[in-house]
């Protein structure tokens, strides 16, 4: 493996990108095209059922034109380097592409564009997911895993590719404590010795599940999907996976090292992935994710509890570094025969966060930036209560909700259902609850350290090519954790993630 310039690489390529209004692609994309305006070619994949449809529902959600776009501030920096010549620089450059990742040849209906992309494309870059922990098995094994076996066929028709590079996550590792190294999972390998886990046999199972419920003429359609999103999470539990999203995601990996023939393939397996470090500039993160909700809740002060180890490491790292390694392993790896190579991009061995200063910086940040309530009053924030075991939240919850909710109940059947709705309400939000803990909690007591050892070598690598470290940086060891929370990413999320 060699690492010349990175920008050299870049130029004149052409590139095709899955998932294009995804939060990674978007990073990913202005990038590209801010540090190599001589790439060829960006065709972005946005699920639509044409190419009219492509282009409007890029404008919508990831435009570079001052519109009212979801991602419009990200881009600010290519505005300002290309002027007018913006739209012409554009128009040249990015090539949106209705489609969908779930079908054969990706969805690509116009076949004079799907055989331009045959003959031109020298890297796919598959960043299409859903990244919900709870979703419907169905959807999820469609885009995870079979979604990720479409790609790699298509990839495979390119003459000229060069790399498939697939972002997944670190946490196809499940519950597992200790150091989890960055290799392949191989087909049919379960994570609790469970034998019998067959690709085809899942699509199988699903396609039953879903013929049985839908002969229920009764059954409405949540219902269905309520029993899909039980299913997932029977399925990935039985072989030893948390929930449906990491389980699909471990299959999807599975299904590309088993099928990918000597395709050069490099898998980016990122941690928790927060706003932005340094570029295009510090703290542009899109919607709510993970952590950032909690964040918010206390900041509004409605987050009165918190379920986990305050002593414990969380995984986190900033979306530009994902992105820069993404970029890194593509030069390094492009033409490399037969090789499949992981890189965990996260922090917990590099720069180790513990849960105990994201609580004290959120108390410092909405201290001295007070979020304004209702009432045109700041909301006074307090210290949270920390509840480090599932049994102390059991109790926690059963004195403030559930003995009420048992109250409420002898009410309702006294007063022959006066209190009908407010109990079924607050069961549902109770039961809502404890199915979010039950989801979430492998993280929110981890035991588990992701290394780093091939994303280390990537840095070295860039470290000794030249002076491209600058550009490309992507070494959490930089970060100070005290600094990003109180002046970056709790600032970018309250700005750009809460609409």
């Amino acid at each position: 493996m060699e690492l010349g310039s990175i920008a050299d690489f870049l130029d004149n390529k052409v590139m095709l990108i899955t998932g294009a209004t995804g939060f990674l692609a978007k990073i990913f994309v202005e990038k590209i095209l801010r540090v190599q305006p001589n790439v060829k070619k960006l065709y972005l994949l946005v699920r639509a059922p044409d190419g009219k449809s492509a282009l409007q529902r890029f404008n919508t959600e990831v435009s570079f034109k001052p519109i009212k776009a979801v991602g419009k501030e990200l881009f600010k920096l290519l505005k300002e380097k290309h002027g007018t010549n913006l739209d012409k620089f554009l128009s040249e450059k990015v090539t949106p592409v209705g489609g969908d990742i779930t079908c054969e040849d990706l969805g690509v209906l116009d076949s004079s564009l799907k055989q331009e992309m045959w003959r031109h494309v020298d890297v796919v870059v598959n960043a299409a997911a859903t990244t919900n922990f709870d979703e419907s098995y169905d959807v999820a094994l469609n885009l995870n895993t079979f979604g990720a076996k479409n790609v790699l066929i298509f990839a495979q028709k390119c003459v000229n590719i060069k790399l498939l590079l697939h972002v997944s996550t670190a946490y196809v590792s499940g519950e597992k404590p200790g150091l989890i190294l960055e290799t392949p999972y191989y087909m049919g390998e379960s994570l609790n010795g469970t034998s019998g886990l067959d690709i085809d046999d899942e699509r199988k199972i699903v396609e039953n599940k879903l013929k049985e419920l839908k002969s229920d003429h009764n059954a409405s359609h949540k219902s269905i999907k309520i029993a899909m999103k039980d299913l997932g999470l029977q399925r990935a539990n039985h072989y030893g996976w948390p929930n449906t999203y990491v389980f699909t995601k471990a299959l999807g990996e599975m299904i590309i090292g088993h099928l990918k023939g000597d395709m050069p393939v490099v898998i980016i397996r990122p941690t928790i992935v927060t706003s932005t470090f340094k570029e295009p500039f510090p703290g542009w993160v899109e919607g709510v994710r993970t952590i950032d909700s909690l964040a918010l809740a206390y900041g509004k002060g409605s987050l009165t509890c918190f379920l986990g180890n305050t002593e414990g490491v969380y995984d986190v790292v900033p979306a530009d570094m994902v992105v820069n390694a993404m970029i890194i392993a593509t030069a390094a790896h492009a033409n490399l025969t037969c090789s499949e190579t992981i890189y965990h991009v996260g922090s917990s061995v590099s720069n180790p966060l513990k849960f105990n200063i994201i609580q004290r910086c959120a108390y410092r940040y909405f201290t001295d930036h007070p979020w304004i309530g209702k009432n045109n009053k700041p909301i006074i924030v307090g210290q949270v209560r920390v509840l480090n075991s599932l049994s102390s939240f059991h109790r926690y919850i059963g004195l403030r909700y559930l003995l009420p909710l048992q109250v409420l109940q002898l009410v309702n059947f006294i007063l022959c259902g006066a209190f009908e709705g407010t109990y079924k309400t607050l069961k549902r939000q109770i039961n809502f609850v404890l199915r979010l803990v039950d989801l979430y909690k492998p993280y929110l007591f981890t035991k588990t350290f992701y290394d780093d050892m091939n994303t280390e070598k990537l840095r070295t690598m860039v470290r000794e090519s030249g002076d491209e470290e600058e550009m490309f940086y992507f070494d959490p060891k930089v970060i100070d954790w005290v600094n990003y929370f109180e002046h970056i990413h709790f600032p970018g999320v309250r700005q750009h993630g809460f609409k």
